[in-house]
């Protein structure tokens, strides 16, 4: 086996950052809550984010050899049948992520080429915009499994790559968004009326108490991605250190960017002016903002009207590569880790000869090649199966919502079970006493339990009764599907 580069702190907190900061949560945030989203993120921090990382820290550093990630710490707390179920549930929502992501991918990209979202009007060759985009997809997912099956140092240089994108993005925003306030002697454009404008939000259907909860729901899954580190511990540069090392700058990092970016879009943005009418949507509201500041710039600056249209476009057009660039570090971590923590650290009898065994890179490469298979057919059912493949995947996503959190759950729960193990080595401890345990677990199950139930409520309050349906069962079709795998696994080691 070919000896690969280990990955340290600086890499690690990079991969982090690519894969978990999502720049356009800063943008989501500032468009449905204004101001008032800064506090909803700092108590999702609080409360979900610090406290989950410090458990996964403590997970990864005691368990740094485990090759299974998220179904080794599971295992090691409350046995493999549970393990198998709730990591097999959390691998069925990310490739779902993926059939879903593999297409949105490509509208950054339009935006790049053709300064918008032009992909509807794609065609090549007899095939409609959906088709191309799906064909597009396909060859997307090909071409990162094997440039992903290469090794972790090629993962790792995607996913770094990716973070200093999105880092750079940030650092042109704050060092424009702080020349734009420079130059207009301080003035907010999103002006500031006392600690009410840090509440409440300025758009009207926000500021119901069912809008503020749903708002409060999408600031804690902003934070969602860093139990996928669990399986890239065994191979960092000593792992018990690099592991809490990283994670914990990491958390930081992303909680204060998240908060500054959001205040700072108030520079050159009026809530009411720019995003008040209906120009403005969950799909573009990155662009729109972009494509504003660039303007703003160039009207600080002096610019004439055309000049400054052109910097705010050519903005939009760089947003849009970055953003893509952003999905490729993304994309490069989560065909890996997720597989790779469910395939290597569950029984080798689960599988079929020669399923779970690594190549000369350590990659579980014909592992990763049935799930790019499996995530390509569902691509091309979608893209090319017209209204009842539409219906489908539609179903497929809400299937998928509740079980994205539903391992969080599985692991704060046992995080007291791993606890109470004597036989571990704890090279990283912060939790130290048993109240501490106790007090963490119930307080980030209280958040995510809320969260969870207040997804599935949503769409009933507004009478989509199905779709909290779909949602409810999805969990339980993965969960039986585990079951049924875990029990002819039973019966063929018995």
């Amino acid at each position: 086996m070919e000896k690969s580069k280990k990955i340290n702190v600086n890499g690690l907190i990079l991969m982090i950052f690519g894969s978990i900061f999502g720049f356009a949560n800063t943008t989501i945030a500032f468009y449905l809550m204004g101001y008032a989203s800064i506090i909803w993120y700092i108590l999702a921090a609080i409360f979900f984010f610090l406290p989950t990382s410090l458990m996964f820290a403590e997970y990864g550093s005691s368990l740094k050899e485990a090759r299974g990630g998220l179904y080794s710490w599971l295992e090691a707390s409350i046995g493999k049948k549970a393990a198998f179920i709730g990591t097999f549930i959390w691998l069925a929502s990310w490739i779902v992520w993926m059939v879903s992501t593999a297409a949105k991918v490509w509208i950054p990209f339009s935006t790049f080429l053709q300064g918008s979202d032009q992909t509807t009007t794609w065609h090549f060759i007899g095939l409609n915009g959906t088709q191309v985009v799906g064909v597009l997809g396909v060859l997307w997912i090909l071409a990162l499994t094997f440039l992903s099956s290469r090794g972790i140092d090629k993962i790792q240089k995607f996913a770094s790559f990716s973070g200093m994108a999105v880092a750079f993005l940030f650092a042109a925003f704050l060092v424009i968004s702080l020349a734009i306030w420079f130059k207009t002697g301080f003035k907010l454009a999103e002006p500031i009326h006392g600690v009410i404008t840090f509440v409440r939000s300025p758009m009207a259907s926000y500021q119901s108490p069912i809008g503020m909860l749903s708002f409060v729901v999408f600031s804690i899954f902003a934070y969602a991605g860093m139990e996928t580190m669990g399986g890239v511990t065994d191979s960092m540069d000593h792992p018990e250190k690099t592991f809490p090392k990283g994670l914990m700058i990491a958390t930081a990092f992303i909680t204060l960017i998240y908060a500054i970016a959001i205040f700072m879009w108030g520079i050159s943005t009026n809530w009411h002016q720019v995003l008040g009418g209906d120009k403005a949507n969950m799909g573009n509201i990155t662009y729109v903002l972009m494509q504003n500041l660039g303007y703003q710039f160039g009207h600080a600056f002096g610019m004439s009207t055309t000049a400054a249209v052109g910097i705010g476009t050519l903005f939009a057009r760089i947003t849009g590569l970055i953003m893509f660039i952003s999905y490729l570090g993304a994309f490069a971590v989560l065909i890996y880790s997720p597989l790779k923590s469910f395939v290597l650290g569950t029984p080798k009898a689960l599988w079929p000869k020669g399923f779970a065994e690594v190549n000369k890179h350590g990659m579980p490469e014909k592992a990763m090649w049935a799930q790019a298979v499996l995530v390509c057919l569902l691509i091309a059912v979608i893209s090319f199966g017209g209204k009842a493949a539409s219906e489908f995947y539609n179903v497929l996503t809400l299937m998928s919502n509740v079980s994205t959190s539903l391992p969080y759950l599985f692991l704060v729960t046992a995080f007291p079970y791993f606890k109470a193990r004597k036989d571990l080595e704890r090279p990283y401890e912060f939790f130290k006493t048993k109240a501490s345990v106790q007090a963490v677990t119930i307080v980030v199950d209280l958040v995510l339990v809320f969260g969870i139930a207040f997804t599935i409520v949503q769409p009933m309050l507004e009478g989509s009764y199905m779709d909290a349906f779909w949602m409810v069962i999805g969990p339980i079709v993965f969960a039986i599907m585990a079951i049924a795998l875990y029990h002819r696994y039973q019966k063929k080691v018995a």
